[in-house]
């Protein structure tokens, strides 16, 4: 049996509320030495760091999900208890559980630390924000809670320098204990009752070691008071949303420029100094023009993310939530589905995960099932090359872009399809089912912690660029093979591409696909599209570059409007906002339901959507003379 003592290196697992500031606390500790997986299993993302106590003793930390309980009612539950009672298999349990409060409101996280001491495992609790507590005027006798508690008891001031030492020498005193971290596995969830008698005692604990201020008006309230007013609020939440998107498509272009300019330029270079002949038009076509295509993006996708981490530490996602509750709540969705929905226009994938803050499981399935719905951010490359191709860059009423309202408008058609989606599950599979309340602590607002925020966009980054080096270049690199071979015949006087697969494939769907106005090139590209929606941006530039040469590779949105329709291109757009998501995405919807039912559903419903939409819009763009 071993001790924390003669272990190499302490585990170390954090345990808290959500927005009790582990995640602050994690990245104060661990920096830049941390690791984001999943855990074993399941589509739930989660962080791992290490760090060096002030003894020298190496520490593996783990931030788990934010939980109100160890119930198990939601994946993020299920999570936090399995890793507290070390039910995952191949990996050890934590040797010591902190347990992070917000000292500026402790209620619900001492019921959470009276329910870990049932798992009889090593805990510390951490009282996080301690400065801001005092300022308010909280008193804490640290001495008696910890008697109360029966659990040692530390503060800490993640985002300050040196807020953390306390802690860091309390963990390396504990360490020296001979603490045994081995517990018998006997656990069981507590009754709704059980629950209730600790939150009584948990009260207790507070009145008899903590002295609470009157409650004065604070800057929290004021913000509030607007913030959270029906009319008010709502147009604060609709500027946020404007400015993002504005930010998304206006501030990121000198950088997309830059990008495009140096691809354009990388490409131009082994055009220069290679023959011609496969090994040009693999490195010029497949892999610069193609991969280059969907990387220029990135720009765009940094800035959402940024909009969302920065909205998640500030405190106001959950305001938002709570003001698009009633008008989600009349299509039948949980108003905690609205921070998944909006993370869902970064990308669907943490949309999808961001479910398990929603407890019943029909509110977090219909959720699921209309998070790809959302316009994310691999639909960008989409709709801004077609938007750029066939809508004129111009005015209206001297101020509005119109190219700016034809993406809003696409974004508007996505949202307003998963209102009316949710209110069709409602009606038909869910008929008899009545929403619970929606419940939600409000945190403090608190300024974005500029690490942790430059630390989360980091990541997400380094995750897409990861992607556009992995699943999109071998994608590049079979669209390329698809279109380059076989070779055309001697003598051939058509391009090269008519002679290839690539071809003969797009020429067996194009009967398939021909009432909604696309040709045998857009169908090659919506097979790869399958793996990531942004492969057929650069499928297309593949074909069309391979097919017309060196300028249609540079010029492919001017190469689209000349072999295009505008009824085709309105068709496509139509197509994105329903057709179902890359294959990531229904793998992940696989993983959080479980079931290949709830995929086969979502990939049935978007797809009959998408075929349908995509005719209606082709043929009445027809009628109309846009044919």
């Amino acid at each position: 049996m071993s001790s924390i003592v003669e272990l190499q290196s302490l585990r170390l697992a954090l345990v808290g509320t959500p927005n009790c500031g582990k995640t602050s606390l994690f990245n104060a500790l661990t920096g830049s030495r941390q690791r984001v997986a999943n855990y074993p299993g399941v589509t739930v993302e989660r962080k791992a760091g290490t760090f060096t106590t002030p003894a020298g003793r190496n520490v593996t930390l783990i931030d788990l999900p934010g939980t109100y309980s160890l119930r198990g009612r939601s994946p993020d539950e299920d999570i936090t208890r399995d890793m507290v009672l070390g039910r995952f298999p191949n990996e050890a349990p934590p040797d010591l559980v902190l347990c992070v409060a917000d000292s500026t409101n402790l209620r619900l996280t001492f019921r959470l630390l009276l329910e870990l001491k049932q798992t009889r495992r090593p805990l510390l609790l951490v009282l996080n924000m301690f400065d801001i507590a005092t300022r308010r005027g909280v008193q804490v006798d640290l001495e008696r809670l910890s008697a109360e508690l029966g659990v040692p008891v530390v503060t800490s001031i993640a985002v300050r320098k040196g807020g953390t030492e306390a802690l860091l020498q309390r963990t390396d005193e504990l360490a020296a204990q001979h603490v045994s971290a081995e517990v018998e596995n006997n656990w069981k969830p507590m009754t709704v009752a059980e629950l209730r008698a600790l939150q009584r005692e948990a009260d207790h604990i507070i009145a008899a070691c903590i002295s609470l201020p009157a409650r004065p008006e604070t800057l929290t309230s004021r913000i509030d008071q607007v913030v959270l007013h029906p009319v008010a609020g709502l147009l604060v939440l609709v500027l946020i949303l404007f400015l993002m998107f504005q930010a998304v498509f206006s501030w990121a272009q000198p950088v997309m420029e830059l990008f495009s300019d140096s691809f354009a330029a990388l490409g131009q270079l082994v055009h220069d100094n290679l023959p011609d002949g496969l090994l040009q038009s693999f490195l010029q076509n497949g892999v610069i023009s193609g991969v280059g295509s969907v990387v220029v993006f990135l720009p765009q996708i940094v800035l959402i993310f940024l909009f969302i981490l920065l909205l998640e530490d500030f405190g106001y996602m959950a305001r938002a939530a709570f003001l698009m509750d009633r008008i989600m709540g009349g299509a039948g969705l949980h108003g905690r589905a609205f921070i998944p929905l909006l993370s869902s226009f970064a990308c669907a994938i943490p949309g999808i995960m961001a479910t398990r803050v929603i407890d019943n499981r029909r509110d977090r399935l219909t959720t699921i099932l209309i998070a790809p719905l959302m316009t994310c951010s691999a639909r960008i490359p989409v709709y801004t090359l077609i938007i750029s191709a066939f809508v004129p860059a111009k005015q209206i009423w001297g101020w509005v872009s119109l190219q700016g309202l034809v993406m809003f408008g696409l974004y508007a058609a996505g949202i307003l399809s998963a209102l009316a989606v949710s209110l069709v599950i409602k009606l038909t599979m869910w008929r008899d089912y009545e929403p619970a309340p929606f419940m939600l602590e409000l945190p403090d607002y608190k300024m974005p912690r500029l690490r942790s925020v430059v630390i989360g966009v980091y990541t997400r980054a380094k995750m897409f660029l990861q992607r556009a080096g992995t699943t999109i270049f071998a994608m590049m690199v079979l669209i390329w093979f698809l279109a380059s071979f076989p070779r055309p015949p001697a003598g051939a006087t058509e391009p090269d591409i008519n002679y290839s697969l690539a071809s003969m494939i797009g020429h067996a769907i194009e009967p398939l696909l021909a009432p909604l106005g696309f040709n045998w090139q857009i169908a090659v590209a919506l097979i790869p599209g399958m793996a990531a929606r942004e492969v057929a941006i650069a499928a297309l530039g593949t074909v069309y570059a391979i097919e017309g040469g060196k300028e249609a590779a540079e010029q492919i949105g001017q190469v689209l409007a000349s072999k295009w329709s505008l009824a085709t291109a309105l068709s496509i757009l139509v197509w994105y906002i329903f057709a179902p998501q890359c294959a990531s995405t229904l793998a992940v919807i696989r993983r959080e339901t479980g079931s290949w039912r709830w995929v086969a559903v979502s990939f049935t419903y978007m797809m009959t959507l998408a075929y349908f939409a995509s005719f209606a819009t082709y043929q009445i763009a027809r009628s109309l003379g846009a044919g």
